[in-house]
């Protein structure tokens, strides 16, 4: 089997899911080594956690997590027996953490300075990433892994195909453009977060013009303009970038960052005569 630091560096590069499976705790009369990982994809087993049926147990548990899509570290204690084929009695304790997991569809309206010096940004993030643009003068030659360019003469055509859930972040060269768009993503209104760039001042005339063409006034409270993190300052290309991209960091941290709801504190799951000196 293949080291597991190379194999999730691998597994990462190519954009495969995977669950990195950590012993956390372990007692019993054989115990294994704590801190032991392996990586399981959908089709391959790299490194080990010891073998036997609990590694299979394991194996099993990380498939499911990725055939149904989980996004939350899992803990589970298993105790030693019969029913994973030990002769004698201990405690496991494993940490499931999914890996390379698409955190966020992206979809960025938009070339100039600000844009080249966001996309790059996004792209080293677990995210597949969108570039929409009429002039495809306007995009860089290098284009990072896991964006996808999008030369449209008609960009608002786009919104139709984003799929649901997308965040979406508006900042073109025309401010009649960023009003069609800002019209096409909030009438679909299934975003996951929408930005659109400029000031107060820009966001006080489109929601007029928003509300004389008649949306409603909480949809397009939606709309996050100015966008990004109030404390990171700066007008530069790469500041305003390293704060839009704070900001959807921050928003999918909390829709995919937390635990799931199946998953206990760690001290519950640990054996008592632990707990008891903790």
């Amino acid at each position: 089997m293949n080291n597991w630091i190379s194999a999730l560096a691998e597994l990462q590069q190519q954009g495969e899911p995977c669950v990195l499976v950590t012993i956390i705790e372990e007692q019993g009369s054989t115990p294994r080594n704590a801190g032991s990982k392996m990586v399981v994809s959908a089709t391959r087993l790299y490194d080990t956690i010891g073998g036997g049926h609990l590694e299979y147990k394991a194996m099993h548990i990380a498939r499911e997590m990725l055939a149904t899509g989980q996004h939350g570290t899992r803990l589970e204690r298993f105790s030693l027996g019969a029913s994973l084929g030990q002769c004698c009695g201990g405690v496991t304790v494993l940490l499931f953490e999914p890996m390379g997991q698409v955190q966020a569809h992206i979809a960025v309206f938009g070339a100039g300075h600000v844009g080249r010096a966001l996309v790059p940004l996004l792209a080293s993030l677990p995210c597949r990433v969108r570039w929409i643009d009429s002039r495809p003068q306007e995009f860089p030659a290098l284009i990072p892994e896991g964006v996808r360019t999008i030369v449209n003469e008609e960009p608002v055509d786009e919104v139709a195909d984003l799929p649901k859930g997308c965040y979406c972040i508006v900042m073109t060269h025309n401010h009649a453009l960023d009003l069609e768009l800002t019209a096409a993503i909030l009438k679909r209104n299934d975003f996951a977060w929408f930005g659109l760039i400029g000031s107060k001042t820009k966001r006080v005339k489109f929601e007029h013009r928003l509300r004389d063409r008649g949306f409603d006034p909480q949809v397009v409270q939606r709309m996050k303009c100015p966008m990004g993190l109030a404390d990171v300052k700066g007008k530069l290309p790469m500041e305003i970038a390293v704060s839009v991209a704070a900001e959807i960091i921050a928003t999918y941290n909390v829709n995919f960052g937390q635990a799931t709801a199946s998953a206990e504190p760690i001290a519950q799951l640990l054996p008592h005569s632990r707990r008891s000196q903790a």
